[in-house]
């Protein structure tokens, strides 16, 4: 939808963006699960921290 609204760039971009934010998101949850041997809800607001950041940086340098 987003590519038939506002391009095929930008809809590129938002996907590659969704992406590196999954992907700093995967990261960080493997090494809090492996640094204290589960997950909390505070890893959980790290989680959702990192990957809002992750996809505005990507945004915002594209």
């Amino acid at each position: 939808a987003a590519g038939a609204v506002l391009g095929t760039r930008t809809a590129l971009l938002a996907a590659g963006a969704v992406l590196a934010a999954l992907g700093a998101a995967e990261l960080l949850l493997g090494h809090c699960t492996r640094r204290f041997g589960g997950v909390t809800g505070d890893v959980f607001g790290a989680l959702a921290e990192t990957a809002a950041t992750t996809a505005l940086v990507v945004l915002a340098l594209s």
